[in-house]
This record gives C-alpha cells, structure tokens and sequence, in this order.
C-alpha cells in the first residue's frame, strides 16, 4: 500500500468547471498540486497566452499559492510561467490563471483542456516590519549584485 501524505491545512476549493479535476498531488509528499487548463490553447513559439484553470480557492490569512512551470514541460516543450512564481495572495477570490510562455524558437505547444499546466505551491508568509535606518550593517557579500559570485568555469570566447 502506497504511502500517502496526510493535508496540514484545509483550503476552501471553488471548482468553476466541474469537468476540470480539481488540484491534486501527483505523488505523495509532493510539494505541488497540479493545476489544468480549462480550455484547448495553441502557443506558437514566443507567444505568452493567460490561461484559465477552472479553480478558486479561499487560502486562510497568512499563506499563499505560489504557481510553478511544470519541470517535465519546461524541459521537453520549453513552456514555462512568465512571472514564475506567481503569486496568488490570500485575499483573492477569482479564477487562478497561468501566464504560459513558449521559450521554444520553432515549434508551437498545442494544450488540451484538463492537461496540466502548472503545479500550486501553498506556504506560510511571514510579514515584515520595515524598520527605517541610516547604515545597513557589513555582510561578505556586501552590495555585490549580478554576477558577484561568478558562476562560469570558463571565459566565452568570441566568434
């Protein structure tokens, strides 16, 4: 009998299509819970296209659904969430919808309604109290910003 992770919170699931499967977890323990569209989209290379998922949801105060790209469709079709992650804040009532980006230079993504497009991330939010001050204290990274840390092994040569 496979193991099956038990819910630590309850989210209030408005389902506006109810031919739409609701979000679920593909497996145990993960941390997304797939969303599908609700309507057959065709993304030609390039293209962004907002795409509706037939699901609201009430979150409780102080969490919120974060949307992530499906890793599997990221890497075979390069589709991808243009604003990753988006955010769906706890007040929000409406329709989750994807922003869907085809990184892919020749070929067009055709999605059928009920694939799943995105997996939903709920987390805890921590509020900040932003404290004004004159001096920011010294850290080793310092204000070192893009790049500061390098990252390449090598130097790109130039054709």
């Amino acid at each position: 009998m496979p193991e099956t992770t038990e819910p630590t919170l309850s989210v209030q699931l408005k389902m506006l299509d109810p031919e739409i499967e609701a979000p679920s977890y593909a497996h145990p323990g993960d941390a997304g819970a797939d969303l599908r569209a609700r309507v057959d989209v065709l993304i030609a290379p390039g293209e962004r296209v907002l795409v509706p998922t037939g699901v609201s949801i009430a979150l409780p105060e102080g969490f919120v659904a974060l949307i992530h790209p499906r890793s599997g469709l990221a890497t075979k079709h390069g589709l991808t969430i243009v604003n990753a992650p988006g955010t769906v804040d706890a007040g929000y009532r409406g329709e989750i919808a994807v922003t869907l980006l085809n990184t892919d230079a020749r070929q067009s993504i055709n999605l059928a309604r009920g694939d799943r497009i995105a997996q939903m991330v709920i987390q805890r939010v921590e509020y900040a109290r932003f404290v004004p001050v004159a001096e920011l204290p010294d850290s080793v990274r310092g204000a070192g910003g893009f790049g500061s840390t390098g990252g390449f092994t090598t130097t790109p040569t130039q054709d």
